[in-house]
């Protein structure tokens, strides 16, 4: 296994230190890092701190290391891996873990939440439909992270409107038609639920329901 750059918290940081082994063990079929990991951010998981990289830049392991793994493992390698410079690898990978309810996936999807690819953001629309239904797996977890982790979901919010604002406004002039406004929409009635009262809404005014048009 490769060790930490100078600087950057282990990888293994990026999980709850229950899965520390599975971390280990993904970490040593990863190839070696063309460059150190950058702006990694803390969030809390379950009440514990971790410290998620903000970009990887490892190349994917081969399938016949992949296979190797045990199913959780492989959970957390395409945590990692939604980190990637890429975002076509970041989706790919995305893709096998947005369906999952367990703690330690959600910081990862949120993060992407606040990214500009438009195609991430509609998967994790899609994905993330349930969210709707309070009770269910996912309600429950992003609720509880979103109540644990406040100023995280605030920055969420702001770089969802602002990527909107430089990148996406022409194909979706209003922001309530953008994927992004249906994801935090989805998020904040989570949030509101675990925490007993509306969640603060950052988005453009106009795009709020009641707001005058």
């Amino acid at each position: 296994m490769q060790p930490p750059p100078t600087g950057n918290p282990p990888l293994t940081a990026a999980f709850p230190t229950e899965l520390a082994d599975d971390a280990r063990s993904v970490l040593a079929v990863m190839p070696a890092s063309r460059f150190p990991p950058i702006t990694p951010f803390p969030v809390l998981v379950g009440g514990r701190p971790v410290t998620v990289p903000g970009r990887l830049y490892n190349d994917e392991p081969p399938a016949r290391a992949v296979a190797s793994l045990s199913e959780r493992q492989r959970q957390l390698l395409h945590c990692l891996y939604t980190r990637n410079w890429d975002g076509r690898i970041r989706q790919r990978h995305l893709e096998e873990i947005v369906g999952s309810a367990d703690p330690w996936v959600v910081p990862f999807v949120v993060q992407l939440v606040g990214e500009y690819v438009l195609e991430i953001l509609v998967v994790i629309r899609d994905a993330l439909s349930d969210l709707a239904a309070p009770g269910t797996a996912g309600h429950l977890a992003y609720g509880q992270f979103i109540a644990e982790n406040p100023a995280f979901f605030a920055r969420t919010q702001r770089r969802v409107v602002s990527y909107w604002s430089c990148y996406h406004r022409a194909a979706h002039p209003s922001f309530r038609n953008h994927p992004g406004h249906t994801v935090l929409a989805l998020l904040r009635s989570a949030a509101s639920t675990r925490t007993g009262h509306p969640w603060p809404d950052l988005t453009p005014a106009a795009t709020r329901a009641g707001a005058h048009r």
